[in-house]
């Protein structure tokens, strides 16, 4: 009773509040109320967990919530476990202020969606923030508020296991995915039960890590840092992200989680970014073994001290931050920042009106796998699968007389990939098997493992000759085991692992004139170099998902026609690597007319060339571009580059096309990327039809960054309109 004494008079404008979108006298008030102690717990985060029954919160955090010590949870999920926390801390402490629940809500809750790497190889923006909004629907039925989502990192090294969680190697591409999941995920309302908080990660440069060895070192120049690693961060933060985590790594020699450059200088006084900034899982503390701190309490001054509101299970803030600000290491008006900001998103949530709006049984039973949410994912399956090739027009397949072979030809394990939430791995994804039984009409298609995913075993390899000598064509499943990538799996080599290719190489061996058909599950590029060569058709169906099976099955035998292009390049081999589009051309390029000239940039053994460009992909129409034009125009006052391309379908099917707007600014004060992507748009063309494609540019777009100042610069551009990164820029235009 006294409790609700205290918070009457918040909750009373609460509504009118909420319909103003400011909380800052509800804020303020609240704040008067707390102790230190209090507002120090504000800033602490621990992980609930699971045992044999179901989640669990340990009798310690229990008794920390009830001392208001603790303001979040990660880890902790489903309805009833949510409410009951929540209840502890909203009736059972002086001031009931409500916990804040996060969990990793990646590619989807429950129902798994493509991993992300796919769904941006979608190029469809509005595809990937509708997988953003269902899978917030889901996470929010059981509880959650807070998803620790988009990972918006640039990488460009496939030997890091996160770059599966990422959208690729391109600034441009990787900016219209960050928004879309910040505004799948928060919605037009907050407030509302069926959205949860975006988190943007991991800020920053964690895409860039030394060797592509996870945690490891990065090293930059400021312009690399502003041209190519902020803007996805920016443009999540201008979208509406209220979170914001920082990562593990070093970034020119400070840890980003005391980086008050990164933290203070370009987030907040920079850019004005007034939400939630949470630590990756321990960062803190590990500032002491990166060299930086000499102990936790000077890890917890330093962070704290950049700007880093929420310790996320590092136990600093809560062991050192009183200390640290009566002996005037820390100001109090700090802490009263960090709170205020908590305390806000708290608001924006709803939670101090209805704490348990989230934790719905009902909703949670009428919402987990709702059919327009498995109808999503196999849409979002459907739109990521790239087509990488496809001799002899093989596919789509016209017989069902087919042998299916592969270590993941049946597994409804893997085909959901990594941080799959509580995505069921044991019965609920459709396997690829699945998808083809029941496209087919054949109950009794079986699959034949030939080999497993990592084994130098070939025992099995006799069974799957017998099988593809029994059939007509060949279907094989191959790549990774789902914890080969995301966190903690960096691979040196980044072939197909075991003996994979060996299995490939026998069949095509023993059926040099049958069709051959290759689906890729993985979570990275791979050097696939020696598989194309065995096989007639490519598809990379990344970790497709829940029902990543019917999709890889309806694009095999024509029901859908591929689409998707890559978000990232395919090296020749690892020694290529990193292999982006964007790079610089140095001082001696390579010659294309005399490639191992002397003197030269190239490798002495393989092309410069990447076996598999950015932006590439194949489908069962033929598009053809012409008439490349650009108009320049001002309108409203401000100068606009209008460009536009006719797209022919020359074939007889339906079908969409990804169309690239690339650019060069031929010379700058600093010297520019090759080529950057500036535009794109994915178009329905039917069979025989033609569209105009237009992109509009302003003068802004064509900047850059150069030693902390945005510039404009006047002079020449070359441009052109094509279907992918391999594409000469044959235009250009002049900037006045």
């Amino acid at each position: 009773m006294k409790k609700s004494l205290l918070l009457i008079g918040l909750l009373s404008s609460v509504s009118f509040a909420q319909q103003q979108k400011d909380y800052t006298k509800q804020v303020d008030s609240l704040m008067q109320l707390m102790t230190i102690e209090e507002k120090i717990g504000q800033t602490v985060q621990f992980s609930g967990g699971w045992d044999v029954t179901g989640p669990t919160v340990s009798d310690v955090n229990e008794d920390l919530v009830k001392q208001g010590q603790i303001g979040s949870f990660l880890n902790l999920v489903t309805a009833k476990a949510t409410k009951d926390i929540q209840k502890l801390a909203v009736e059972g402490t002086r001031l009931g202020i409500p916990l804040l629940i996060g969990y990793d809500v990646i590619h989807g809750y429950k129902t798994i969606f493509p991993i992300n790497l796919g769904l941006s190889s979608s190029w469809n923006p509005q595809l990937v923030q509708l997988t953003a909004e269902k899978a917030a629907e889901e996470a929010a039925a059981e509880g959650i508020h807070w998803t620790f989502s988009p990972m918006v990192d640039i990488a460009r090294d496939p030997r890091w296991g996160r770059i599966s969680e990422g959208s690729g190697e391109d600034v441009y591409l990787g900016k219209k995915m960050a928004e879309a999941y910040v505004r799948g995920y928060q919605g037009d309302d907050l407030s509302l039960p069926t959205t949860i908080a975006a988190c943007m990660k991991h800020y920053i440069g964690y895409g860039a890590a030394l060797a592509g060895r996870d945690y490891n070192t990065v090293d930059m120049g400021d312009n690399e840092l502003r041209n190519t690693y902020l803007p996805p961060f920016k443009a999540g933060i201008d979208a509406g992200a209220r979170t914001l985590m920082t990562s593990f790594n070093v970034i020119n020699d400070v840890p980003a989680s005391g980086n008050k450059y990164t933290l203070k200088d370009i987030l907040r006084d920079e850019w004005g970014f007034e939400g939630l900034v949470v630590s990756d899982y321990t960062s803190i503390n590990e500032m002491i073994p990166h060299g930086y701190a000499a102990d936790g309490k000077d890890a917890a001054q330093k962070s704290f001290s950049a700007t880093l509101d929420m310790d996320m299970m590092g136990d600093l803030y809560r062991s050192y931050l009183k200390e640290l600000i009566e002996e005037g290491a820390l100001s109090i008006e700090l802490l009263d920042d960090s709170v205020r900001r908590i305390l806000t998103l708290k608001f924006e949530l709803g939670l101090f009106e209805d704490p348990y709006r989230y934790s719905d049984l009902d909703r949670e039973a009428e919402t987990i796998y709702r059919s327009d949410i498995l109808e999503a994912a196999v849409e979002a399956a459907r739109q990521s699968i790239v087509l990488l090739q496809n001799n002899k027009a093989v596919l789509p397949l016209k017989t069902s007389n087919i042998a299916l072979i592969g270590p993941l030809a049946d597994d409804q394990s893997s085909i959901i990939g990594d941080w799959a939430a509580k995505g069921d791995r044991k019965g609920k994804a459709i396997s690829v098997q699945e998808g083809l039984s029941e496209l087919l009409q054949l109950p009794n298609l079986k699959a034949v493992q030939g080999t497993k995913i990592e084994t130098s075993d070939s025992s099995g390899f006799k069974a799957a000759l017998k099988a593809a000598k029994k059939a007509e064509a060949i279907v094989m499943v191959l790549g990774e085991d789902s914890n080969m990538s995301g966190e903690a799996a960096s691979r040196s080599s980044i072939n197909l692992p075991g003996n994979q290719s060996d299995l490939l190489a026998e069949i095509r061996k023993h059926n040099p004139n049958k069709p051959l058909v290759l689906v890729l599950m993985n979570g990275r590029p791979l050097d696939i170099t020696a598989e194309v060569k065995n096989a007639d058709a490519v598809l990379e169906a990344w970790f497709p998902g829940t029902m990543g099976g019917q999709a890889i099955a309806e694009i095999i035998y024509g029901k859908t026609n591929p689409s998707a292009k890559l978000a990232i390049s395919f090296p020749v081999n690892v020694g290529q690597v990193p292999v982006f589009y964007s790079n610089k051309t140095t001082g001696r390029p390579m010659n294309p007319k005399n490639p191992k000239g002397d003197y030269r940039s190239f490798y002495q053994d393989i092309p410069n060339k990447p076996l598999f460009s950015f932006g590439y992909g194949l489908s069962y129409s033929k598009f053809e571009y012409s008439n490349v034009t650009l108009d320049k125009k001002v309108e409203n006052g401000v100068e606009v580059l209008d460009f536009s391309v006719s797209v022919k379908n020359t074939s007889k099917i339906d079908g969409y096309e990804i169309v690239q707007l690339y650019i060069q600014d031929v010379a700058a004060s600093i010297t520019r990327p090759a080529k950057e992507l500036k535009g794109f748009e994915k178009v329905w063309i039917k069979a025989g039809e033609e569209q105009t494609v237009r992109f509009k540019l302003t003068r802004e777009d064509l900047g850059f960054w150069n030693q902390g100042e945005f510039k404009v610069e006047a002079g020449t551009f070359k441009f052109n309109i094509a279907p992918n990164s391999d594409a000469d820029l044959t235009n250009s235009f002049t900037l006045e």
